[in-house]
């Protein structure tokens, strides 16, 4: 199959509703969540994993971790209707829990323990499956819990934990689980699936736009997909610029933060105040969106060499430190810009 084959595929798959009700009236996250395990995009040797799990069926328990947005509960979804092969079968042997809602011990001694002791007539060698999502939100006293029944319900039921920090599970449901940790999703795999959903809603995304809507995402698949929702419907158009969505996402634009941090290292204090002023702080920005977008930026800024990168990050560092702890004022941001600026001019004394 030709690329250009494989793509029409890919649009045609996601067009495919996931479930009866109107898919008008469902999120684009929802509407074009993956439904099997190859439409899952990124960490293809996590999914491969999985895959090999799908095919021979014995599952073991499972410690999914990773940061939000980049498929951790999708994929064992995925998992599951590929385990059990019917929507009927994963309605009665899949139990879902937010464990960031329901995380205390008598959710484990309850509706946990009651649904591995249902009897659910399965294929052979399937199992019925809990799945905890934010298992790190669970206490302590629910986690200890959950020991016994996952030794005494091993042979019928299996568990799969999603989780931001797999160090949060205590250590002894660790060592019953296969860990397989999920990295962040790089701009080329957020970029690809956000024109697959464009082209499936008609909108047209501009470059600029497309490179906003990353950006802001951060390698947030379901952040992409829902910047891109809101900033086309919140504009009424099917053109999704830049500034939409750095309207939508309520964020500073990184290249006025840009523009301030290039009069910062050019020693020009009274431009990078001017900018702070009038196109940033003016606006309603608070200061730590400002104080974090320039952070971000920085990491990236061309301008500036090494040694006065990680001196501009030390200063910004310090600064969003003290807002943090409540000093979120114009001249707190205003000081860090002078800070700045005597760096650049002392890093350029020393390498001369």
């Amino acid at each position: 199959m030709s690329s250009s084959e494989q793509a029409e595929s890919s649009s045609a798959a996601l067009r495919q509703p996931l479930s009866d009700v109107d898919s008008d009236q469902v999120p684009w996250v929802e509407k074009y969540r993956p439904i099997r395990l190859d439409d899952v995009v990124g960490n293809p040797d996590t999914v491969e994993r999985l895959k090999i799990i799908a095919r021979d069926g014995n599952m073991p328990h499972l410690i999914i971790s990773g940061m939000p947005g980049i498929g951790k509960t999708t994929s064992v979804l995925c998992l599951a209707r590929q385990l059990l092969g019917t929507a009927d079968l994963v309605k009665q042997a899949v139990l879902e829990l937010n464990a960031s809602d329901e995380r205390g011990v008598d959710v484990v001694r309850s509706r946990i323990k009651t649904f591995a002791q249902k009897h659910v007539s399965l294929p052979p060698g399937r199992h019925k499956i809990v799945i905890l999502d934010e298992a790190d939100s669970m206490t302590a006293a629910a986690q200890q819990a959950l020991r016994r029944t996952m030794e005494v319900y091993a042979s019928t039921t299996r568990f799969a934990f999603a989780c931001n920090q797999a160090n949060k599970i205590i250590e002894p449901l660790q060592s019953r689980c296969a860990i397989l940790r999920f990295a962040k999703l790089t701009d080329a795999q957020v970029a690809t699936r956000l024109k697959q959903v464009a082209d499936a809603e008609t909108v047209h995304v501009t470059d600029a736009g497309m490179a906003a809507l990353i950006y802001t995402a951060d390698g947030d698949m379901r952040q992409a997909i829902n910047n891109l929702q809101a900033a086309a419907a919140g504009f009424g158009t099917a053109l999704v610029t830049d500034a939409n969505v750095f309207a939508i996402v309520d964020s500073p634009h990184p290249a006025a933060v840009q523009a301030m941090l290039v009069a910062c290292h050019n020693a020009d204090l009274d431009s990078a105040l001017t900018v702070l002023r009038d196109q940033l702080w003016a606006r309603g920005y608070s200061a730590v969106d400002i104080i974090t977008t320039m952070f971000r930026v920085t990491k990236s800024l061309d301008a500036v060499n090494e040694y006065t990168r990680m001196e501009y990050i030390r200063e910004i560092g310090f600064t969003h430190m003290r807002i943090l702890d409540g000093v979120a004022t114009l001249l707190q941001l205003s000081g860090c810009l002078a800070k700045l600026v005597a760096a650049s001019s002392s890093s350029s004394t020393s390498i001369k």
